[in-house]
């Protein structure tokens, strides 16, 4: 792990080590002027979105009480961590190494025996992984993602699962909430506090109707 990691409180008595934010965007710029190409490590951060999708589970803890529980693009994995214990099972993906490695480590450290991560990239998803409840926050960003994206939470529909999806209000992400709505049945307003400024998201149920 090339960043310094801190400790962070996500339940009473329940703490994840997370990247420390002050060193992950001094580290990048570092490696930044070496390497131009330097890709920025957006697992590395905990998003508004992934706080408010948390939230919102802790709030309705019936979507994951005692099933199978999926969290893709999770980064550091907060909405999974935060509900484990309520979970049945719960499998934890990201496509970056360095990602999976940190889960794999607080899974570690929390000796949780219903958890595991994986390195997934939705592009090729594995067929035979299924779930009774799909988490994503913050992942409709790239519009060259969305058609294999799309693809992906409709096959999961179509096979009975809940999406949960915490999405920030980006113009850019407009298309591939449209491209969804014929399943969305629930839709929540959040408001996140990051950086002293009050950010909106939205969580969506989405199911077969």
């Amino acid at each position: 792990m090339q960043y310094p990691l801190i400790q962070i409180e996500i339940q009473h008595q329940q703490r994840l080590f997370i990247p420390d934010p002050e060193k992950v965007k001094f580290i990048y710029e570092q490696q930044l002027a070496k390497d131009p190409l330097t890709p920025f490590p957006f697992w590395a951060k905990i998003w508004a979105s992934s706080t408010a999708l948390s939230g919102f589970l802790k709030a309705h803890p019936n979507w994951v009480q005692g099933k199978s529980v999926l969290e893709i693009g999770a980064g550091i994995g907060l909405p999974s961590f935060t509900i484990a214990q309520l979970a049945s099972n719960v499998l934890i993906s990201d496509h970056a190494i360095e990602a999976v490695e940190l889960m794999q480590k607080n899974i570690a450290y929390l000796n949780s025996n219903n958890i595991q991560a994986a390195c997934l990239d939705w592009n090729h998803f594995p067929n035979q992984i299924k779930a009774d409840t799909v988490l994503l926050s913050d992942i409709n960003y790239a519009p060259e993602q969305f058609e294999s994206l799309l693809h992906l939470l409709k096959k999961f529909i179509e096979e009975g699962s809940t999406i949960i999806l915490a999405t920030p209000q980006r113009i850019m992400g407009g298309p591939f909430i449209a491209s969804l709505q014929t399943f969305i049945q629930e839709t929540h307003i959040c408001s996140v506090k990051e950086n002293e400024q009050a950010i909106e998201i939205s969580i969506l149920l989405l199911r077969s109707k």
